[in-house]
């Protein structure tokens, strides 16, 4: 992408902040008020299907722990894109093939969003060809979650409140202040307790993987060239701050918690729920297997990874029939036609361009952080 093409995406992102009220909050004074005080009254309208019932709501304030000041983490509110970071002078890190990234596609636009940003951001408020999104990022719980960003059906920012709860991102709405779990989706205090935002699959690959598999995609170039909700923020992009904490036992920070012991906390699992069931898979079983056939709650699934530890569900239907799937080198094979493992598309044979459902509704995530939203769950292999 050349310079002209993403400042005009910039362009259409400030456009739609013109019509939010006088946009995100910012530094300079016009910030929204603490929400240690949040209240807790339910408000309805709730537009997917909700694990929330399985906590009590609103989320009682000594439950949430404080992990840094509100906004100390600073979304981003009007995200850049290019074909890579390159050509960029604010910009001094090379994005290698290696670097993990969340991967959106909607209505044919892809997009990659780096964990080296990710990390030090966790929050992009971004726009789909006139459609508001938002895809976030837990690093303590290795968890991605995209969803619409619309509150009461309007566009809204959500910015990073600084909370913790059950070690997982807390994030806040600039319409109402209410305060929302990322796992759930949900909002968990405040004037929204209760609301579940619209999900929107997303994928944790790498950026080699993803751009092998989706050959125009864009990705997300660092502050300072992108902005965030406190204007001209940078970090230090090549360091990733969690190091030792994605290598250890340890949960969330200053956390006391019980821990399903059945794995180790930081296992990558992906998890699939379904008629009243969940299960795990981690990334060592179904690396064994090549590639999984199951079935959870009633829905028929294949789950698989990639070369590089992707992990990847979908619902194992195609024209309404339950098939089985193979191997095929990099790719999954069934019906008579090579499947995209990344993407789920048909890539030939009589189902070319026929893009399977996926089966999981949030990305996969550390062991831990699984256990606790899911409490029930099964291993599968186990």
């Amino acid at each position: 992408m050349d310079r002209r093409r993403f400042l005009a995406a910039l362009g259409g992102v400030t456009a739609l902040s013109g019509c939010l009220e006088g946009g995100p909050p910012t530094a300079d004074g016009n910030t929204q008020g603490d929400t240690d005080d949040a209240g807790g009254s339910t408000a309805g309208g709730t537009t997917t299907p909700s694990r929330a019932s399985a906590f009590d709501l609103p989320v009682p304030k000594d439950e949430l722990r404080r992990g840094a000041p509100k906004d100390a983490i600073p979304a981003i509110t009007a995200p850049v894109y290019s074909d890579d970071w390159t050509g960029f002078d604010e910009v001094n890190v090379t994005l290698e093939d290696s670097f993990e990234v969340v991967g959106v596609e909607i209505d044919g636009i892809a997009r990659a969003y780096p964990l080296a940003i990710l990390n030090w951001h966790e929050i992009v408020n971004d726009t789909f060809d006139g459609r508001p999104v938002v895809v976030t990022y837990c690093p303590l719980c290795g968890s991605a979650v995209t969803a619409d960003r619309l509150v009461q059906g309007e566009p809204t920012y959500f910015g990073v409140s600084g909370f913790l709860w059950m070690s997982d991102l807390v994030m806040y709405d600039d319409r109402t202040e209410s305060l929302w779990s990322q796992v759930l989706a949900t909002a968990i205090r405040g004037e929204l307790t209760g609301d579940t935002l619209s999900l929107i699959p997303s994928t944790i690959s790498t950026w080699g993987e993803w751009k092998a598999s989706h050959p125009e995609t864009e990705v997300l170039v660092p502050p300072p060239v992108s902005g965030t909700i406190k204007g001209r923020q940078t970090r230090r992009y090549g360091v990733n701050p969690y190091r030792g904490y994605q290598q250890s036992g340890a949960i969330g920070i200053g956390f006391n918690e019980e821990v399903d012991e059945r794995l180790h906390p930081k296992t990558s699992v992906i998890g699939v729920t379904s008629g009243g069931v969940a299960r795990a898979y981690t990334l060592s079983t179904v690396n064994d297997e090549g590639v999984v056939n199951d079935e959870v709650g009633g829905l028929p699934v294949v789950v698989a990874s990639s070369k590089d530890g992707s992990l990847v569900a979908y619902v194992r239907r195609v024209d309404g029939e339950v098939v089985e799937f193979e191997r095929d080198g990099r790719d999954l094979e069934a019906a008579g036609s090579r499947w995209d493992l990344l993407t789920g598309r048909a890539l030939d044979g009589p189902h070319e361009g026929t893009t399977l459902t996926r089966a999981n509704d949030r990305s996969p995530m550390f062991w831990f952080a699984w256990a606790d939203f899911n409490p029930e769950t099964e291993i599968y292999g186990r």
